[in-house]
């Protein structure tokens, strides 16, 4: 399947770790990194000179700062999507980064596969945050936020049905129709039918896109899925 590559702004002011994430993610297929900034001051100059769909952006750095960089960048580009690195996950920090628009956070300790989808869901429109992130949100914001945006930053109910989730972790092993149909002992015209209703359901357009959503919304459980 051919993939239009998400252009990729990477900002850490370390620089063997920036080195190593730019080494790790140009590895897969579909990321591309266009920029890359050591600090936020070129960070918001380079967001306004080069095209890209995601920023991932230390909050460690330099200058103006992870987090302000963040506020200013998400102020001149609302719709850009940032991911942002760090090494830790305090209630304080979840807050800011939450008022400052981000659309999630990694750990820097983060598997490099794990962070490739982070990278991929927030691109596709979806959020990011770590297990110990959504604890802190429900605990703080549950009471303070409205229900709209609580459903925005946290699991929704699973709008799948259990033969759709069958369908969805079939999908993201990498089998085709006519292997879900063998398995499942449905026809593919079946198949067909359920997994244009899973598009629906997820608002999005193709199926890696749909596995990539799924797990980020806990719809789907990784351990479901086949290593091939």
């Amino acid at each position: 399947m051919h993939l239009t590559p998400i252009k990729i702004l990477l900002v850490e002011d370390d620089e063997l770790f920036r080195l190593g994430l730019r080494v790790r993610l140009q590895q897969e297929t579909g990321l591309e990194i266009m920029a890359e900034a050591e600090d936020g001051e070129t960070a918001i100059e380079l967001v306004n000179q080069t095209p890209v769909d995601v920023v991932l952006l230390d909050v460690g750095l330099p200058g103006v700062g992870g987090i302000e960089a963040c506020r200013q960048i998400k102020q001149q580009n609302p719709h850009l999507p940032i991911l942002v690195l760090t090494s830790h996950s305090q209630k304080s920090l979840i807050t800011r980064l939450i008022e400052v628009g981000a659309q999630g956070y990694c750990l820097k300790g983060i598997a490099a596969e794990k962070l490739v989808l982070a990278l991929r869901s927030v691109a596709a429109g979806a959020s990011w945050w770590d297990e110990t992130a959504t604890k802190e949100i429900r605990s703080t914001f549950a009471s303070a936020l409205p229900q709209s945006q609580m459903a925005n930053l946290l699991t929704p109910a699973n709008p799948l049905t259990h033969r759709e989730q069958e369908i969805l972790s079939l999908l993201a092993a990498g089998k085709t129709n006519q292997e879900i149909a063998l398995a499942l002992y449905i026809t593919p015209g079946t198949v067909r039918v359920h997994v244009h209703a899973i598009l629906h359901k997820l608002e999005v357009g193709d199926r890696q896109t749909a596995v990539i959503v799924a797990l980020q919304k806990r719809l789907l459980k990784s351990d479901l899925i086949v290593e091939e």
